[in-house]
């Protein structure tokens, strides 16, 4: 049994561990790396992968200040520079008088040129990411990645937690990170409980390959099913391809995992709206199930969590790797308010980044689920009232703009009055 001394154990090199990895060890501490199975480069040749995340302005700027950003652009990522939402004209409010004008005119539309920006955020796949990640680490002084390797046990004390890996190897550290997703094994050996919500809708996810151009537009179409997603996917074999979201009943989802690929095609084209590029192939598909959870507490004695380890939101904005990696600066940010030469497992500087980073991921949350009952309703009034609203939201410049700089990570706070009419209606 051999022991290794470090001052922070991340466990799992995902995106959000192992940026924080690398924050640390940029900040001054010894950071051991736990993860079971190291990426594998991306083949410039291949296929978009149907993993893909909306990396917002705020989490470039994180990469960025982390060195890995370039190599991503070396690879291949799809910026886009406008966002749009809208509401179907279906259901009640096509039976209304006027319902499908005024749903026309219910179009909200997020453009980066009126912030003075080249971009809104970019669609990148996450093996892009988590390649570069990994890469960077490997040149970063300071890091020892254990790979492949698994956490199996820990036992905190008063000034330490031992870490038991997978064949008996035991390292002493006086911080755990654990950055190991939804199903935390560190969160479940931390004895940290959660709060779970399993959604009714389901996602699915295409990837397709359509006519060029290639689009520089991310939009969101909302139906009483469940909304209809299209995200520039990077061009690849000299062809432009798109991801779509499909969210709607599981039952629906089993038939058309279950479809030919020109049945799919056909169903594609008869749900989703005209602004989609007429798919050519439907390659590949998944589908995964939609649930919010939250850590009852993200830090317990000298054990920490962030990402999916601590909660995970509905993916109806994308948000979710963008608040993992706040979450990572929150704590290296808490990490470097300490100092390297002192303990990072001392409870102020946890209590530090748990107060900054819980009601902000709660505010996230609620807002989500607000969207997700709000636009999962067919009710008349309500159909009426959010149609209305979103119409409002595009016209009025100042909101449009702020909540837009919030969702890019440009701001760190919404609004004081949307934040409040949030936080009531939640």
């Amino acid at each position: 049994m051999s022991e290794h001394e470090h001052d922070i154990a991340v466990i799992g090199a995902g995106m959000v561990g192992a940026a924080l990895a690398l924050a640390c060890a940029a900040g001054g501490w010894r950071v051991a790396v736990i993860e079971p199975s190291a990426p594998e480069a991306p083949a410039s040749d291949s296929d978009p992968d149907l993993r893909v995340s909306a990396l917002s302005a705020g989490s470039e700027a994180w990469l960025r200040g982390l060195g890995v950003w370039p190599a991503m652009e070396e690879m291949r990522m799809a910026p886009f520079q406008r966002l749009a939402v809208w509401e179907a004209a279906s259901g009640p409010l096509a039976s209304m008088p006027g319902g499908r004008l005024l749903a026309q005119q219910a179009r909200t539309e997020f453009n980066a040129a009126r912030l003075g920006r080249d971009h809104l955020g970019h669609i990148v796949e996450n093996r892009v990411t988590r390649w570069a990640l990994w890469e960077r680490m490997g040149q970063q002084t300071g890091i020892t990645r254990f790979c492949p390797a698994s956490l199996q046990a820990l036992e905190q004390t008063e000034d330490g937690v031992t870490l038991t890996l997978e064949g008996g190897e035991t390292l002493r550290v006086a911080l755990v990170v654990g950055a190991d997703g939804a199903s935390s094994v560190t969160r479940r050996l931390a004895g940290i409980g959660t709060s779970r919500t399993q959604y009714r809708q389901q996602a699915m996810v295409i990837n397709i390959r359509h006519a060029p151009p290639a689009q520089t537009i991310t939009w969101q179409m909302f139906t009483p099913q469940g909304p209809k997603a299209y995200l520039p996917l990077p061009e690849a074999d000299g062809s432009a391809w798109g991801s779509l979201v499909w969210y709607d009943q599981p039952e629906t989802l089993d038939e058309l995992m279950a479809m030919e690929e020109d049945r799919l095609l056909a169903a594609i084209r008869r749900t989703f709206p005209l602004e989609l590029p007429d798919p050519e192939a439907a390659p590949a598909r998944g589908r995964f199930p939609i649930a919010r959870e939250h850590a009852h507490q993200y830090a317990h004695g000298r054990v920490v969590l962030v990402g999916d380890a601590a909660h995970t939101i509905n993916p109806l904005a994308g948000q979710g790797v963008n608040l993992g990696f706040q979450d990572a600066a929150a704590l290296a940010r808490s990490l470097g308010t300490a100092g390297a030469q002192s303990d990072p497992g001392k409870a102020r500087v946890l209590a530090a980044y748990e107060a900054e980073r819980r009601p902000r991921n709660r505010l996230m949350m609620d807002a989500m689920d607000l969207f997700y009952h709000l636009f999962s309703n067919t009710t008349p009034p309500l159909h009426l009232a959010r149609t209305l609203g979103l119409g409002l939201a595009g016209r009025v410049p100042f909101a449009r703009e702020r909540v837009t700089r919030y969702a890019m990570g440009i701001d760190e706070q919404l609004p004081a009055p949307i934040e409040s009419l949030l936080k009531r209606l939640a």
